[in-house]
């Protein structure tokens, strides 16, 4: 079993960046294909984009396409969101999580099988 901890959620302007952190323990995250999803308040939560095992591989929501990168770092456990150009409606909770299955492209809440508890990114018009 894989703990997660997001860290790098904050307060940024619209147009700004923010670099987002997901640190795992407990198992080598190089086992796990990655996912980062996020939620705004009474919203269900929704995916952003994913990233294979070896990070040779990502998807990205068509709302945060072109705007927003994820990355990993196997020798240091930690999975990264990098949000750019960033809009009000960006703001949310933001989550990883891991799946232990085959390699697909996931999307749903319920193909990921580890959560974070989350950080909050608030988005200022």
């Amino acid at each position: 079993q894989v703990q997660l901890v997001e860290s790098g959620g904050g307060l940024v302007q619209a147009g700004g960046s923010l670099r987002l952190s997901c640190a795992a323990s407990g198992r080598t995250l190089s086992s796990y294909a990655m996912g980062w999803f996020r939620q705004a308040p009474g919203k269900e939560r929704e995916f952003v984009g994913a990233i294979s095992r070896s990070g040779g591989s990502t998807y990205y929501a068509d709302s945060v396409k072109g705007r927003f990168t994820i990355s990993r770092d196997n020798a240091k456990n930690t999975v990264y969101l990098q949000m750019n150009s960033l809009k009000p409606e960006d703001t949310a909770v933001y989550f990883c999580a891991a799946r232990s299955g085959p390699w697909v492209r996931a999307t749903t809440v319920g193909q990921f099988d580890y959560w974070g508890q989350g950080t909050q990114v608030t988005v200022s018009s």
